[in-house]
């Protein structure tokens, strides 16, 4: 009787101590749990406000490419307006592909209630091309923030302008640089072009020599 109540107080003992190891190793998996529950909550916060802050910059995106857009669009339509002499319109059509935002160019001309609209490459030959191509660099120019010092350059523009529109091309450009406060610099061989240049130089070729005289704009 002795002998069964000792083995039966031994092995109650050890269920004892079982249960208590087996009780802390249960406290350490639920600490485990509350910290990993605490960590996935802590993540999903950051998720969420990351989505947050993906949106507004999103749209936030969206919003100053549309003014961006709105500002071109304006400039390259009053530019071709200017210069033509005529009710030709500039418009841009963005779209999503991909994630990544893609831009198309659209000449628009309306005539009593039909709308004409092409691309810039068919519609009127080089000459609208060489306009518009022209308008953009100057817009891009006085949108982009941050400002974008220094002159504008360019190399033979308007080359597919007929005579018709080149004293329109050479009054605007006159004005452009001082409208935006900006020097432009220009190769040309068009002497309409040639003759609004505050300074002006001929450069030509005698044998394999480069001569360069200073000319006086009319």
């Amino acid at each position: 009787m002795i002998d069964s109540l000792e083995a039966l107080d031994s092995y109650i003992s050890k269920v004892d101590s079982y249960i208590s190891k087996e009780l802390g190793k249960k406290e350490k998996i639920l600490e485990q749990i509350k910290a990993n529950s605490d960590l996935i909550n802590n993540i999903q916060s950051e998720i969420d406000l990351i989505e947050k802050v993906s949106l507004l910059l999103q749209r936030t995106s969206e919003f100053a490419r549309n003014q961006a857009k709105v500002q071109i669009e304006s400039l390259v339509t009053n530019c071709l307006q200017y210069i033509f002499d005529s009710n030709v319109e500039f418009e841009i059509e963005i779209e999503e592909s991909y994630g990544k935002p893609s831009a198309e160019f659209f000449v628009i001309t309306r005539a009593d209630n039909t709308i004409i609209k092409t691309k810039p490459e068919l519609s009127r030959g080089g000459g609208i091309v060489d306009i518009i191509s022209l308008a953009l660099r100057i817009a891009f120019l006085q949108v982009h923030k941050p400002k974008i010092e220094g002159p504008l350059i360019l190399d033979e523009p308007a080359k597919h302008v007929s005579e018709d529109y080149i004293f329109n091309v050479a009054d605007f450009l006159k004005r452009t640089s001082e409208m935006f406060n900006r020097q432009i610099i220009m190769v040309t061989h068009n002497n309409h072009l040639s003759s609004i240049g505050t300074n002006a130089y001929r450069v030509s070729m005698k044998g394999t020599e480069s001569q360069v005289e200073k000319i006086t704009p009319n």
